[in-house]
């Protein structure tokens, strides 16, 4: 088994394969390019290292005797809302299973032998999109934050000032002085961290809302 001790969200590259030679190459080439490196003999092998949040991306053979194939490790990760980019790297592949993985959300699909340079730049791509979503859904977690710090209130009026009500038809919906709207109002822009109405409304656009 080759397994490093992972960190948790510490962006890498996770090579998943059963040949060994192979994942001393890889693992060679990788760090030589900047990358930091994990790499494991089998699924199982990745899904018990696992501590938290899996960031980066993984480089993933589709046959691996003596346990779960790439195919179902990538199909158990969806299950688990992973969306860590996977790239497949097998010598097993075929048109419909290529076909499968992408549909089922693999990032890219490479047959072996692969030239290193498309492999870098396959894999550099991959690590670019993680990093757009990861912070993307970091800065999502962030303006939830912000909103679930608003009282009750608080949140009715920043609903009416993203729509664009004006704060006497606030106050006359809350039956409640125009000035108490102005002072709450003043609070929603402080807590969300918004200078102006054109940022309060851009970030509402990124707070998650039920389907």
């Amino acid at each position: 088994m080759s397994v490093e001790a992972p960190a948790e969200n510490t962006s890498c590259v996770h090579i998943v394969d059963d040949d060994e030679s192979l994942r001393t190459a890889l693992a060679r080439l990788l760090r030589a390019a900047g990358h930091e490196v994990r790499s494991y003999a089998s699924t199982a092998d990745f899904l018990l290292a696992r501590l938290g949040p899996l960031r980066g991306c993984v480089l993933l053979d589709v046959r691996m005797p003596g346990g779960p194939s790439g195919l179902e490790l990538q199909r158990a990760l969806l299950r688990q809302g992973e969306t860590i980019p996977v790239v497949f790297l097998t010598g097993h592949g075929d048109i419909p299973m290529s076909v499968r993985a992408v549909k089922d959300g693999a990032f890219d699909f490479l047959t072996k032998p692969v030239g290193k340079d498309d492999l870098l730049r396959v894999v550099g791509m991959a690590l670019e999109e993680e990093r757009e979503r990861w912070n993307l859904a970091a800065e999502s977690r962030e303006v939830s934050r912000r909103f679930e710090s608003l009282t009750p209130t608080e949140k009715v009026v920043f609903e009416r000032v993203i729509a664009g009500e004006p704060n006497k038809g606030i106050a006359a919906e809350l039956g409640c002085a125009e000035r108490t709207v102005k002072a709450h109002r003043a609070q929603v822009m402080r807590k969300m961290e918004a200078a102006t109405l054109p940022d309060l409304v851009s970030i509402a656009t990124r707070i998650p809302r039920p389907n």
